[in-house]
C-alpha cells in the first residue's frame, strides 16, 4: 500500500473534515425555493414538486419550503437573491429563463450580475408560444400584420413583454401589450374575461398541463412558437424567427429565441461555499433521476427535459457574453419608439 505523505496528510483531513461540515450543515435546516412567479403556474407547481422530493437526496434531508416572490418582470426576486437572501446555501431560485438576456438586453430594474449566481440545474422546458384567445377571431400570425391584438404583460423582464414587443419593432406586428399583470395566471384570466385577446410566452407543456380543455376544445388558437426548432405537435406553427425578412433581423430574433434553452433554471446566491454548492448540484441532479419525482411530475403534466449546472452555466455565460455589436443592433432595433408605450393595466407587475 503506498505511503501517504505527511505533508498530504492535513489537506487530506481537512478535505474530510470539509467534506463532513457541509454534510452537517443541512441537517435542522430550512431552505427556502423562491419563485419569481405567483401561485399557480408552472413555475410554481414544478418548484413545490421539487421540494418534495430533493430533501431525501441532500445530507439531513433539511426542510424545503417555497416562497413566491412576483415583481418586476422577474427583477424583485432575483434582485433578493443577489443581495439580500442568505449566502450559506438556505437559499434557492427559480426565475424566468429571459433574466440573463433581460440584464444584457433591457437592464431595467437589474441590480444583480447572473454570471455571479450559483446555478444548479435547469427541468427543461417545451418551445413557448404565442396564443390567441378563441373569441378573438385571430387565427393565425398573419393576422397581427394587419390588426391590433391585445395581448397582457407582466413586466419588461417577462417572456410576455419580451416577445410580442420584439416582433412589433423587428417584424411590423401590431401587438398592443397590457402591462402591469401580478403573475401569468391573471393574464389567462384576462383573456377568459375578454380584457386582452392573447398572450405571449407561455410553454406548450405548461398549457397542457394547466388548461388542457383550452387546447381540447380549441378556446386558444397556437399562432407561433419561440424556441430552436418547432414542437411535433406543432408541426405548421412557425417560430418567431422564421418570419425574419432579414438575416440581421433572423440573428436577433434567435438571440430573443435564447431563454428557451434555458428552460426554468435554478440557482443559489453568490459566493456560496464550494462543499454545499457541490451537494446542492448533485442533489439537484439526482432528483431529476428519482422515481418518485418523475412519476408525480408525470401524474401533473409537468414538462421535464432537465439539463446539468455545466450546461445550464455555460449558457447563461454565452448570453451575458453575446458580442456588444450585436446586442447593439438588437437594442436599436427593439427599442420602442418615441411615444409608443405600452398598454397599462392597474395591478404589481409580476411574472408568469
Amino acid at each position: 500500500m503506498p505511503k501517504v505523505s505527511s505533508l498530504l496528510i492535513p489537506v487530506l483531513l481537512c478535505a474530510i473534515a470539509s467534506a463532513a461540515s457541509a454534510e452537517d450543515f443541512y441537517r435542522g435546516k430550512t431552505i427556502s425555493i423562491i419563485t419569481s412567479t405567483g401561485s399557480g403556474g408552472a413555475y410554481d407547481l414544478m418548484a413545490r414538486t421539487i421540494s418534495r422530493h430533493l430533501p431525501r437526496h441532500l445530507p439531513g434531508a433539511p426542510t424545503i419550503v417555497v416562497r413566491n416572490m412576483p415583481g418586476g418582470g422577474h427583477t424583485l426576486a432575483t434582485n433578493y437573491m443577489f443581495s439580500t437572501a442568505p449566502r450559506d446555501g438556505t437559499a434557492l431560485a427559480t426565475v424566468n429563463n429571459s433574466i440573463p438576456l433581460h440584464q444584457v438586453l433591457d437592464g431595467r430594474g437589474v441590480r444583480f450580475d447572473v454570471r455571479k449566481f450559483g446555478w444548479v440545474g435547469s427541468t427543461g422546458i417545451s418551445n413557448l408560444v404565442n396564443a390567441a384567445w378563441h373569441t378573438s377571431g385571430i387565427t393565425s400570425m398573419s393576422q397581427a400584420f394587419t390588426r391590433q391584438i391585445v395581448t397582457g404583460a407582466t413586466g419588461t423582464g417577462s417572456g410576455t413583454y419580451i416577445y410580442p414587443n420584439a416582433m412589433n419593432q423587428l417584424l411590423g406586428t401590431k401587438f398592443k401589450i397590457v402591462t402591469g399583470y401580478a403573475a401569468s395566471p391573471q393574464i389567462d384570466l384576462a383573456m377568459e374575461r375578454g380584457e386582452v385577446e392573447a398572450r405571449s410566452g407561455a410553454s406548450l407543456a405548461g398549457y397542457l398541463s394547466e388548461h388542457p380543455d383550452w387546447i381540447k376544445h380549441g378556446k386558444i388558437t397556437i399562432i407561433s412558437q419561440i424556441g430552436a426548432a418547432r414542437e411535433k405537435m406543432l408541426p405548421d406553427v412557425p417560430l418567431i424567427h422564421e418570419l425574419a425578412r432579414t438575416a440581421e433581423q433572423t440573428r436577433a430574433l434567435r438571440l430573443i429565441s435564447s431563454p428557451v434553452l434555458v428552460g426554468r433554471p435554478y440557482f443559489t446566491t453568490p459566493e456560496v461555499p464550494a462543499d454545499r454548492l457541490a451537494l446542492l448540484r448533485a442533489a439537484f441532479a439526482a432528483t431529476m433521476a428519482d422515481p418518485a419525482f418523475l412519476s408525480e411530475a408525470a401524474s401533473l403534466s409537468l414538462d421535464l427535459n432537465p439539463m446539468g449546472w455545466e450546461q445550464l452555466t455555460q449558457l447563461v455565460e454565452e448570453t451575458v457574453g453575446t458580442p456588444p455589436e450585436l446586442l447593439a443592433r438588437v437594442k436599436s432595433m427593439i427599442e420602442p419608439a418615441a411615444g409608443d408605450g405600452a398598454g397599462k393595466s392597474g395591478g404589481k407587475k409580476g411574472d408568469e
